[in-house]
């Protein structure tokens, strides 16, 4: 694990709530010069701690407020999971594919436009997927915190 101090969490917490920083703002607002910042965060770029910067996009806004997730229960062996962790990558509206312990072996959120969208690019999919013994699929009713970015 790479080891970062204070500052660096500051940095951390203030640019992921907006990736559009400006350095001087955060020069003023830590007061330190804007040379420390930058350096910082390159270096957290380098070491991998920061990825990327990304745009915030309200999905239920452009209609896509179906959440579904869904426990699979995969066939057992390497060979099952790892063919199940990429074909359910594949499907349309599937934003996460997490490998998990337990009983089940997978957890997929997804996000569609209605019941439609939902029964014809997952549901009816996820049933041809080789290695899959079961699934057990959630309907979100509503949401609490949505924000998945902010770690902090």
């Amino acid at each position: 694990m790479l080891s970062i101090d204070e500052l660096d969490l500051k940095i951390l917490k203030r640019i992921q709530k907006d990736g559009r920083y400006n350095l001087q703002d955060l020069s003023n607002e830590f007061r330190i010069p804007k040379s420390t910042i930058l350096y910082r965060i390159r270096r957290m770029e380098k070491d991998g701690i920061i990825t990327g910067y990304y745009t915030g996009i309200n999905v239920r806004k452009l209609g896509y407020d179906y959440l579904v997730i869904t426990l699979i229960k995969s066939k057992y062996g390497k060979e099952h999971y790892d063919n199940v962790a990429k074909e359910l990558s594949k499907l349309p509206g599937v934003w996460g594919v997490y490998f998990v312990l337990g009983n089940i072996d997978f957890i997929v959120m997804a996000r569609f436009k209605n019941r439609e969208d939902f029964m014809t690019n997952y549901l009816n999919k996820i049933t041809t997927i080789k290695g899959i013994q079961s699934s057990n699929t959630h309907i979100i009713l509503d949401i609490a915190k949505d924000n998945f970015y902010e770690i902090f």
